[in-house]
């Protein structure tokens, strides 16, 4: 039997290593640093830190230096990236594997509830609160607070929301993640490095995810921050939203507590 002198895909070699799988796996649920996936996957720092390195070679995960302890960095995975590698292999084994575009419609969710954290509750938690709403029409009760609310919203929050999602934010001030204590959320989102490293009470939860984005007014002053940079904060989340939504169509109910 005649091999084909062409080579397997791209992302074929990437991630049918078993090693990279587990850790495509493990990062297609929340960025995530080095230490933790040596303790997810069970293997040496060393050699982690080499996969991670081809996986970054190859596009598919970046990194991002943590806004807490900048010595430490935080592994992503680019979800659309490999929807991508995924449909150029399907075509390059046959034409008739291409993949067809996913539905515009999200997969129904119904009764499930999302809190969202970051340090000042004003611009990533409120964009990712008001995002997930109104990318599931309502039907995930979300919400957000914060571990150090700012005096007030950032000034961009609300105008990115209308002018580039049709989202009217109603007026609101940030609120302090204590003002939340005894209510019980389905999953819980933490958008701010810092917020997740610090906060003790954000440690135990049984669907945790980490979002790791930079803060978009890191100079303190907000009415200094470009608009385009606030926008594309925003771009980022909604990015993310958009790969929730189906994890969150798959939760199973008979396990949430009433």
């Amino acid at each position: 039997m005649l091999l084909s002198s062409r080579s397997a895909p791209a992302f074929v070699r990437l991630a049918g290593h078993p090693l990279r799988w587990q850790l495509l796996t493990e990062l297609a649920g929340s960025d995530l640093r080095v230490r933790e996936l040596v303790a997810l996957v069970g293997q040496p720092q060393n050699l982690v830190s080499y996969h991670l390195r081809l996986l970054r070679e190859g596009g598919l995960v970046s990194t991002t230096r943590s806004t807490f302890d900048g010595r430490d960095s935080y592994y992503h995975l680019d979800l659309d990236r490999c929807a991508e590698a995924l449909a150029a292999t399907g075509t390059a084994l046959h034409p008739a594997l291409r993949l067809a575009p996913a539905p515009a419609a999200p997969p129904a969710v119904t009764a499930v509830t999302v809190l969202f954290v970051c340090t000042g509750n004003s611009a990533r938690s409120p964009l990712a609160e008001a995002l997930l709403r109104h990318r599931t029409a309502g039907q995930v009760a979300a919400a957000s607070a914060g571990t150090r609310p700012a005096p007030r919203m950032h000034p961009h929050t609300a105008r990115i929301l209308r002018q580039e999602h049709g989202i009217d934010l109603s007026p609101r001030h940030p609120r302090h993640l204590h003002t939340l204590t005894g209510r019980r959320f389905d999953y819980l989102i933490t958008l701010c490095d810092k917020a997740r490293e610090v906060s003790p009470e954000l440690v135990d939860h049984d669907r945790r995810i980490h979002w790791s984005i930079p803060d978009p007014a890191p100079s303190g002053d907000p009415d200094r921050q470009p608009y385009p940079a606030i926008a594309r904060t925003a771009a980022d989340i909604d990015t993310r939203i958009r790969h929730l939504i189906p994890v969150l169509s798959t939760i199973d109910r008979t396990e949430v507590q009433p």
